[in-house]
């Protein structure tokens, strides 16, 4: 394990230690709606609009109002769904009350026969955050990839949801890791318009 790796693991462990006080501090039912708001003051969704969420969970902020909101408003929906280690996510079409599927490490999904989808906004849950852009994710790289491959492809907006809690000052980072576009708590927008090759 690298230096900066190690760095990260530890800064990890803390960060998930105090997160269900932070949850609990900011109240998840609150923040959730909060955060519904704060996004669509500063974006408006359009039909030609597809916005990844996520199934929450344990601590993590609650975006299924935001994204039942994006939905409501006429734009796409979609969930990601792990279809392989070391593989980017697949998103598959979601909408409000559909019946989902469990998949691994907690998450959950729907089914393969809803048919996938490629998003323009990815809402990309998160441990820890800095206000360079800098995120802190599980360890698994599922993002990373996702975001690499997205951005090869089209331009997206990468949106890191979660608590204003779990700021740190200054997250390490590797090589691979995808900077945030922005980042949405439930206390403002933070944008950050960086890219790797200008950082």
């Amino acid at each position: 394990m690298t230096p900066t790796a190690d760095t990260k693991q530890r800064l990890r462990a803390e960060c998930l230690a105090r997160r269900p006080a932070v949850a609990e501090a900011a109240g998840r039912g609150r923040a959730a709606q909060a955060l519904r708001d704060v996004f669509l003051q500063h974006w408006t969704p359009s039909p030609d609009a597809v916005v990844a969420g996520f199934w929450p969970m344990r601590e993590e902020i609650d975006v299924l109002p935001l994204l039942t909101a994006v939905a409501e408003a006429g734009a796409r929906a979609c969930l990601p769904a792990v279809v392989g280690k070391a593989q980017p996510l697949e998103f598959r079409a979601w909408r409000p009350g559909m019946a989902l599927e469990d998949g691994p490490y907690g998450t959950r999904h729907p089914p393969a026969a809803t048919g996938s989808v490629e998003p323009s906004v990815v809402l990309v849950p998160l441990v820890a955050y800095d206000r360079a852009g800098g995120r802190l994710g599980y360890g698994g790289g599922f993002y990373d990839r996702t975001l690499q491959a997205l951005r090869l492809r089209r331009p997206v907006l990468a949106v890191g949801v979660a608590y204003a809690g779990q700021a740190v000052p200054q997250v390490p980072e590797e090589a691979h890791d995808e900077p945030l576009d922005w980042i949405a708590t439930e206390t403002g927008i933070i944008v950050v318009n960086r890219r790797k090759d200008t950082a």
